[in-house]
Formats: structure tokens, C-alpha cells, sequence
């Protein structure tokens, strides 16, 4: 049996190993509860940047949208509390810096990539969040917090290793850390609550602004359209008073001479209609333009003529073209006009003479917004009074005149920004008060070949023609005076009054030479479809259309169907009838 003593040495010789062992599994515990801790601390930490960086970025969201700086620095300077967070930022979508702050010594977070995760610098930890706003991501929010000091971390684990009690010092330091953060974000929540209430304060500023500014541009709209209705209105009646007061007189007076003037007097107004309706088509850019390839030289210089007549002997034109100037597609009576409105405003500009100066120069490789290409420059300079800046912003307003009342309608300047826009270009005015004016217009070059324009032929006697005519009209007054224009030149008229009466009369009544039909009717079936459905069921029977209304007159040219755009004369419509008459597939 062994000696219990030697039995208790053998004993004590394993006390050391366990001691040791305990003890290396005490550090080794604490080593990990450390590291543990230490993992906690850092997810804590994230956590509660990242609380504080989500309600910045909730907050201060609305303050981006609406550039408001200052309300953005307001909300960004409540973070200075905390003597944690050393730096914060907000940035908008481009990257641009709307508000920070950093503590002395500290600089701005850089700006990092839309919602990372949270990012450990050494001491820093660096929290990214962005802000949204209806859904849309506006901008980033980035704050940077100070951690603990490595060597206090370090002093505090390793004292708690060699004292043993690492376990009951974890715990405290768990449980301080715990009261702190409870404190914190019983202090976060607070502040939440506040910034909360701010923001639904702003919201409400904001939906407020929102109502006023559309209120605004609700009654700015209702005072263009007024100014435009007043002014059509304004010389629509002067025409019709015109055209009125001369067929009264016609009717008083049995003088052919005096009759003849009188008529003179009333097809002028009907004519000034025209323009004046072709002058809102063209700043609408809804009229049809007929472009065509034209050496802009010559087609300027072949309004020398017309400027003469329209300009007061006074004034002194001058052209200057470059030898190599770009051809151009466009409407040549349209450009014209343009140039003659451009002219006629320069005119008025210079009451004791001047001027006017029309240049041309190629433009390449211009990239200004929707303009890219190579461009034609056309510039015409006057020496007269010039306008103020706050009138150079409006002159191609349409009813806008710095003319005295009576002297203009205001669509002249108008008409050019509608024929620059609908031709692929722009205009530009430059002007200064007591220094001249300068209306620039860039037309695209064109690469085809320069298209022939054929010179327009002399009025004549309009030509006679027989034949029973399906006269197509809902308008019982323009029905009336087509027939009777019908029947002067020889035709028999029968009117229907939709394209479905027209379809059963063709089909009821003894064979028509012709259809001559409005294209806007009341109705399933419009003036195109009735072309069609004609085509269709009869071939060899011409067709030939008739508006005024712009869009229309565009689709029937796609359709390739013959058009007499309204209003037109006598010798207008006998042309198209006989020329349709003449060549049935033309309209079938």
C-alpha cells in the first residue's frame, strides 16, 4: 500500500501544470473575451454612427433637393454634441459638398461610394448613407467617429488578464457601456423625435412652395394665353371690319371704279388674314413647310427688289456672303419672309435712316445643346436705337411690339424663331440700347444638290371646266360659296355634308368626275379616310383635299393626295380640278 504522503507529493506535482493551466486558459479566455469585446465594441460603434448617419441623411434629404445650405448646415451642426463624431459631411448627386463640419485638427470625410459598409480607419470609423427622396437617391451622407485609444484598450485588457479578474471587469465595462449607450440613444431618440418634428415642418413649407409656384405658372400660362386670344382677336377684327364695311358699300355705290376699289380693299384684308394665320403656324412650327436646296447667296440677293420696296429710300442695304457659302434646305418663301420681318423691324428701329447689313458666313462644328453640326450663319445688323436687355428676352413673343399701337402685330420676330426652329436651326438677337441690332439665324448645311425653283407663273383667266362634282363641306356658309365658285367654272355641284353622306351618294346617284372634300369633318371618317375608302372602291376617281389646318395638310402630303390649302382663289381651285381631272392617279 503506498505511503499517503508520497501519494499527496505525487499530487502537488500536478498543481503547478493546472495552475498554469488554468492560468493560460484565464488569459486565453480573457485574450478572447478581449477580442470578443473588442468585436462587440466595433459593431456597437457602427450601429450607433450608423443610426446617427441614417437620421442626418433622412433629415437633411429635403434641404439637397431644394438647395437649402443653410438648413442643411443647421441639421449637420446638431452632430457637434456628440464629442465622438469628429467630421461629417453632405454631399449632393454630383459629388458636390453642400455641408460639414470638422473639430479642430480633423478634415472632411472624403466622399465615398453610395451606401458602404461601415470602414475602420486606425482611430475612425467612416459611416456612408445616402439620402432618398421619392425614391430617387439625392446625394451621401458620411460621418466620422473617434474609437477608443488603442493603449487604453490594451492597458485595461491586459491589467484585467493579470489580475484574473477579466471576467468581472469585462462585465463592468459591458455594463458602463451599456448605461452609456442606453443614455446615448435615449439622447438619439430625443434628438430624433426633434429632427422629426423638423423635418415634417419643412415637408410642409415645402408642399406649401410647391402650391404657390404652381399657382404662378398656372397664372402666367392664363396671361400668355390672354395677351395671344387678345391680340388675334384684336386683328382678326380690323380685317373682318374691312372686309364688313366694304361689302356694305359695295352694295351703296354702282361706280366701277369706286366697286373695284372697294374689292381691292377687301381681298387685301382676306390676304392679311392669311399672313397673319401663316405667321402663327409658322411661331407654332405646325405649318408645312416646302423645303428645298438653295444657294442662299442667290436667294438673298434676289430680295434686293422686295427690300427696296418694303424699306425707305434712306436706308442703304448691304450684302456680304462668303464666296463659299454651304447650301441650305428650307422653305425659300418662308426664309424670305424671315428676312423680310428681320428687315422690316430694322427699319422701324432707324426713323431718320441707316444701315442694314445682311452677311453670310459658314458656321462648322457647332455643339451648343440641341445644335450640332455645320451650320450656315445669316446675320442682319441695323444701326439703329438697339432695345434694353429686359426686351431682348421677350421679342420673339408672339403679340410682343416695342412698336407704337397700330404699327405692328408683334408676330414678325415670331414668324423667324418658328421658320428657324421647324428648319433645324436657331435664332439669336443681340442688342444694346443706342449701339444697333443683330438677328443671327444658323441654318444646317444641306449636302444635295441645289434644288430648281421655277419662277411663279402670272396670274390668268382661271380655265373653264365640265362636270358633276361631289362637293364634300359640314360648313353650310363655305359650302355655299364653293358651289357657286364650282358652278362659274363650269362644274355641277352636289353637296354632302360628312363623309358618310358622300360615300351613299356615290353610290346612289349617277356617276361624279370628281370629289372635292374637306379633310376636317365631323364624324368616324375624316377627309383622308374618305380618300381612301374611295381609292379603294373607285380607282379612277380623282380626289383633291382641302384645309386649313396645318397638320391636315402634313398628312395628306404623306399620303400623296392632291391639297388646296384654305383660303384660296377662283384660279386656285380651277387649277387643281383640271389638273386632278387630268391625271386620276395622281389622286387615286
Amino acid at each position: 500500500m503506498a505511503d499517503p504522503a508520497a501519494r499527496l507529493s505525487r499530487s502537488w506535482r500536478f498543481v503547478p501544470l493546472v495552475v498554469l493551466a488554468a492560468a493560460a486558459l484565464l488569459l486565453l479566455s480573457g485574450v478572447l473575451a478581449g477580442l470578443y469585446g473588442e468585436r462587440l465594441y466595433r459593431a456597437q460603434k457602427a450601429r450607433e454612427v450608423g443610426v446617427q448617419a441614417e437620421i442626418l441623411a433622412v433629415t437633411v434629404s429635403a434641404a439637397v433637393v431644394f438647395d437649402d445650405a443653410a438648413t442643411a448646415q443647421e441639421y449637420i451642426g446638431a452632430l457637434r454634441a456628440n464629442p465622438e463624431i469628429e467630421a461629417a459631411g453632405v454631399y449632393d448627386a454630383t459629388g458636390a459638398l453642400v455641408a460639414g463640419y470638422h473639430r479642430a485638427g480633423a478634415a472632411l470625410p472624403p466622399r465615398l461610394p453610395t451606401a458602404t459598409p461601415p470602414v475602420f480607419q486606425g482611430e475612425n470609423l467612416v459611416i456612408t448613407k445616402p439620402m432618398i427622396e421619392a425614391g430617387s437617391v439625392v446625394g451621401t451622407v458620411h460621418v466620422r467617429s473617434v474609437l477608443e485609444p488603442l493603449s487604453r484598450r490594451f492597458s485595461r485588457y491586459g491589467v484585467t488578464a493579470l489580475l484574473g479578474a477579466m471576467g468581472i471587469l469585462l462585465l463592468g465595462v459591458l455594463a458602463t457601456a451599456g448605461a452609456v449607450l442606453r443614455r446615448a440613444n435615449n439622447e438619439l431618440r430625443q434628438r430624433a423625435r426633434a429632427l422629426s418634428a423638423a423635418n415634417d415642418a419643412l415637408r410642409v413649407q415645402i408642399e406649401e412652395r410647391e402650391k404657390a409656384e404652381e399657382a404662378l405658372r398656372q397664372s402666367q400660362k392664363m396671361e400668355a394665353i390672354g395677351q395671344l386670344t387678345g391680340g388675334v382677336a384684336h386683328d382678326f377684327n380690323n380685317l373682318l371690319m374691312v372686309a364688313s364695311s366694304g361689302l356694305d358699300l359695295m352694295d351703296r355705290t354702282k361706280d366701277a371704279a369706286r366697286r373695284q376699289m372697294l374689292k381691292d380693299s377687301i381681298r387685301q384684308a382676306i390676304d392679311r388674314g392669311a399672313s397673319l394665320t401663316r405667321q402663327l403656324l409658322a411661331f407654332s412650327r405646325r405649318t408645312a413647310l416646302k423645303p428645298a436646296v438653295v444657294d442662299l447667296a442667290t436667294q438673298v440677293e434676289g430680295m434686293r427688289v422686295l427690300l427696296d420696296r418694303s424699306l425707305r429710300e434712306d436706308i442703304q442695304v448691304q450684302f456680304k456672303f462668303a464666296p463659299d457659302l454651304w447650301p441650305v434646305e428650307v422653305d425659300p418663301h418662308q426664309m424670305e419672309l424671315a428676312l423680310l420681318n428681320i428687315a422690316v423691324n430694322a427699319r422701324d428701329a432707324m426713323p431718320t435712316g441707316g444701315l442694314i447689313v445682311i452677311a453670310g458666313q459658314n458656321a462648322p462644328n457647332i455643339d451648343e445643346g440641341e445644335l450640332s453640326g455645320d451650320f450656315v450663319r445669316i446675320a442682319v445688323t441695323d444701326t439703329g436705337g438697339g432695345m434694353a436687355p429686359e426686351m431682348v428676352t421677350r421679342v420673339f413673343e408672339p403679340f410682343f411690339t416695342t412698336k407704337e399701337r397700330g404699327q405692328g402685330t408683334g408676330l414678325g420676330l415670331s414668324q423667324v424663331y418658328g421658320f428657324s426652329r421647324a428648319s433645324g436651326g436657331d435664332v439669336r438677337i443681340d442688342s444694346e440700347l443706342d449701339k444697333g441690332t443683330t438677328v443671327t439665324l444658323l441654318l444646317p448645311r444641306s449636302t444635295k444638290a441645289l434644288t430648281s425653283l421655277e419662277p411663279d407663273a402670272p396670274e390668268k383667266e382661271p380655265e373653264r371646266g365640265q362636270g358633276r362634282v361631289l362637293l364634300v363641306e359640314d360648313d353650310d356658309g363655305v359650302a355655299s360659296v364653293v358651289g357657286e365658285m364650282l358652278r362659274e367654272l363650269g362644274y355641277e355641284p352636289v353637296r354632302a355634308a360628312s363623309a358618310a353622306e358622300a360615300l351613299v351618294v356615290l353610290d346612289q346617284q349617277r356617276p361624279f368626275d370628281l370629289v372635292f372634300s374637306d379633310m376636317v369633318m365631323p364624324g368616324q371618317m375624316d377627309g383622308i379616310g374618305l380618300a381612301r375608302e374611295i381609292r379603294r372602291q373607285r380607282p379612277g376617281l380623282p380626289v383633291v383635299l382641302t384645309t386649313g389646318f396645318s397638320e391636315a395638310a402634313a398628312a395628306a402630303n404623306q399620303d400623296g393626295l392632291r391639297l388646296l390649302v384654305k383660303p384660296y382663289r377662283i384660279e386656285q381651285l380651277a387649277a387643281q380640278l383640271q389638273a386632278a381631272m387630268n391625271d386620276p392617279r395622281a389622286a387615286g
